[in-house]
């Protein structure tokens, strides 16, 4: 409905930038997008750097399942979400033992939380009417395109609080990822600054359910991440290099999205992976070109 109602795609730029901004839907995704992937940006530089990977996809699963149970018993969706990943990023903050045996641990239990999830679904649509199914749509895959503007507005603020806490914790977590040991020597209080930095992993889940979806989350919180990885060993150039990267694939796909009838989520997640493929491709060569010289 909304694309039927929107000019072609024209070669100017500052025209189409005009009218894409008329609407008060893409002002809003754009700003609570933008804040948004700053934060995923930033969180997900650490997440890629301590190998956790898995835990953002388990968190993920987990603001699918809370969410929907929120909803069954009358709660908002967005605090159900926040109130959910949050709480579970502490209890996998509070694991103990060896690294395989956490993630044994995490694989089975969010493998039935998102079975759980899926559960709460049926039971939603049950007592809400089928039409009413089109919110698990929503979590699993984002609808940055339907906020409102206060909803935008808490959106955006979520995001920076989040950027700025994690700047706040950058140089201890940086310590504590590369060496934990000589860390604590130094007295970085790492168990401290690790759960402070999975409570952020778990309000940037959050966030990023309404511009990709809880499925999706790997387009915003991992990859721009890897790719910044991939390109430079600074860490604080790939902290910026993976912000900056979140934040241009999050308003290309707005764009891309406004003007063709496909989610933003899946053009978020697609320039995404086009953009890792060739950073994984030019990283691949330097070392071979360089030998070749």
């Amino acid at each position: 409905m909304i694309a039927a109602a929107i000019p072609p795609f024209s070669p100017n730029l500052v025209q189409d930038l005009v009218e894409i901004l008329s609407h008060d839907f893409m002002r809003n995704a754009f700003m609570a997008g933008g804040c948004i992937a700053v934060a995923a940006g930033l969180v997900g530089y650490f997440v890629v750097l301590r190998n956790q990977v898995f835990t953002s996809d388990a968190l993920g699963h987990v603001a699918f399942t809370g969410g929907l149970g929120g909803l069954i018993i009358g709660l908002p969706l967005l605090p159900s979400v926040f109130g959910s990943t949050i709480l579970s990023a502490l209890a996998i903050g509070s694991l103990g033992g060896r690294e395989r045996g956490r993630d044994v641990a995490i694989g089975t239990v969010f493998a039935w939380v998102l079975g759980l999830g899926v559960f709460f679904l049926s039971i939603y649509t049950t007592l809400r009417s089928g039409a009413s199914g089109v919110v698990g749509v929503t979590v699993l895959f984002g609808s940055i395109l339907t906020l409102t503007t206060s909803q935008a507005a808490v959106a955006a603020a979520a995001g920076l609080l989040t950027s700025l806490a994690l700047l706040v914790i950058c140089r201890p977590l940086l310590f504590a990822a590369i060496d934990p040991e000589v860390a604590v020597t130094r007295g970085v209080h790492v168990r401290f600054v690790t759960l402070a930095f999975l409570v952020l992993v778990g309000a940037t889940v959050a966030e990023a359910v309404q511009a990709v979806g809880a499925l999706l989350i790997f387009g915003l919180l991992v990859t721009p991440a890897a790719i910044a990885q991939n390109m430079t060993a600074r860490p604080y150039v790939g902290l910026l290099l993976a912000a900056g990267l979140s934040i241009t694939f999050v308003w290309f796909g707005l764009v891309l999205g406004f003007y063709i009838s496909y989610p933003v989520s899946f053009f978020v997640v697609g320039l995404s992976f086009a953009a890792y493929v060739l950073s994984t491709l030019l990283t691949r060569r330097r070392p071979a070109a360089a030998t070749a010289t």
